[in-house]
């Protein structure tokens, strides 16, 4: 697993989420309204957004449609656990976002731009130094 510590807009975590959770599935429209958001019970790997308004649209599978409006903060935990992220917000609709990222997460991060191609190759840089560091 990869430790996480980024600023991040909340447009690229959603766009995360979406992307881990029900791309395939969800509706064009809710794809494209930046204030809805997916949400999953915990059972089934928690997807949580904390805000202010909250109002229900739709269920798909084991998603919830919800729209939002100030978001606090965001909390997603995949079904395997192997992803743990929480974004809060820092000002407006920019926060950081904390955790544990599989590498399927890892690259779903990069490929929303979350996370940088050099910033990865330092996390693996400091990984492999711990992991020797380690064993001595």
């Amino acid at each position: 697993m990869v430790e996480i510590d980024e600023k991040t807009h909340l447009e690229k975590f959603r766009q995360f989420i979406i992307l881990n959770t029900c791309a395939s599935y969800m509706p064009a429209a809710y794809l494209h309204d930046t204030s809805v958001f997916p949400e999953r019970d915990p059972e089934r790997g928690t997807i949580y957004v904390e805000a202010v308004s909250k109002v229900p649209l739709r269920e798909m599978r084991d998603v919830r449609f919800v729209k939002v409006a100030e978001v606090l903060g965001v909390i997603y935990r995949s079904k395997s656990g192997n992803t743990d992220l929480k974004w809060r917000q820092i000002k407006g609709p920019f926060g950081r976002l904390t955790g544990t990222a599989s590498p399927n997460s890892v690259v779903n991060l990069l490929e929303v731009g979350i996370l940088r191609r050099d910033s990865i190759l330092r996390k693996i840089d400091e990984t492999v130094a711990k992991v020797g560091e380690d064993t001595d």
